[in-house]
């Protein structure tokens, strides 16, 4: 009987599968992602993106476009109409409109993103204290917002800007403009971040006791690293959608302010004291109204627009 042979037995064949594992993305990622996605919303914010590069490039358009200044009168072209001397025509004292245009989106929207920069961070900061800490900080705080916000805000700001003068430096120039929209900058913001306080106050409320937060305070963890690490993320939408529409509303405000006299003071030009100035000749040259109030419209609807948008996709709570 032949034996076998004692041949090496081949080895068993072993299927392997590998599965592919996504990579986790992080939350910035899924965020800017979801606003990517959302088209309506990136039209409006790129007309908003255009108003400011507009706004940023206010002397380049005025020397190499225009060839105009802002304060430059002409009364041999007074009430001009659109021609190519005047591509948006001329005012009262024959000043190119165009170039106006273009130095008041310096202002307003200079003021309009500046506020909301300064009255976010003055109301997240309060409302994060008194939500955070409670007792007698939460009631020293909140009774002082309080205060603030059972004073209607226009009236506020009217006694505000007729008591402390806007001009607090020479009266000529690039020096003017940006003392004027300071000024206005931090009269407007120290008079509406109540709103923003209490929001944040009532949202760190909700979350100082979830949790996430009782666990890292179990393991030690300090009061500023479960402030910034745990409770700032979850307020962050909070804070963006005031944000994004305080954008709209401020510019609304400096531009009732300016309309009314006690904002950016002429001949400084910003949309405002533009329809100011165009009041009293609407029949006679009606663009001279028509142009600053469609940049006024234009920028607060894209700025609400684009505002929701971006609240939605940084909202840790929405999923698409």
């Amino acid at each position: 009987m032949s034996r076998a042979l004692p041949w090496p037995r081949p080895a068993p064949v072993r299927a392997e599968l590998r599965v592919a594992v996504p990579r986790s993305r992080g939350y910035w990622t899924r965020s800017r992602e979801r606003l990517f996605a959302n088209h309506f919303a990136m039209f409006f914010g790129a007309i908003l993106l255009v108003f400011s590069a507009v706004a940023a490039a206010a002397p380049l358009i005025s020397g190499l476009v225009t060839h105009y200044e802002p304060t430059a009168q002409n009364l041999d072209g007074v009430f001009a109409p659109p021609s190519p001397a005047h591509w948006l025509g001329a005012d009262e004292l024959g000043r190119d409109t165009l170039t106006r245009l273009v130095w008041g989106a310096r202002v307003s929207l200079g003021v309009g993103f500046l506020t909301v920069a300064l009255y976010i961070a003055i109301g997240a900061s309060v409302g994060l204290a008194a939500g955070f800490f409670g007792g007698a900080i939460d009631e020293m705080l909140m009774r002082f917002v309080d205060m603030l916000l059972a004073i209607p805000t226009i009236f506020l700001l009217i006694l505000i800007t007729a008591i402390l003068p806007l001009r607090i430096g020479p009266d000529k120039g690039w020096f003017t403009i940006q003392h004027d929209a300071l000024s206005l900058t931090v009269i407007i913001a120290l008079t509406v971040w109540g709103r923003v306080a209490r929001l944040v106050r009532g949202e760190t409320l909700a979350i100082a006791g979830r949790e996430f937060v009782v666990g890292a305070r179990g393991v030690g963890a300090s009061n500023t690293r479960i402030v910034l690490r745990h409770i700032l993320p979850n307020v962050l939408p909070v804070m963006i959608v005031s944000a994004s529409l305080g954008v709209g509303q401020i510019i609304l405000t400096e531009a009732s302010l300016d309309f009314v006299g006690l904002g950016v003071q002429p001949p400084v030009p910003s949309w405002g004291n533009m329809l100011l100035n165009a009041q009293s000749y609407l029949f006679h040259s009606i663009w001279l109204v028509l142009w600053p109030g469609v940049a006024i419209v234009l920028a607060v609807l894209s700025a609400n627009i684009f505002g929701n948008a971006v609240r939605d996709a940084f909202d840790p709570r929405l999923t698409v």
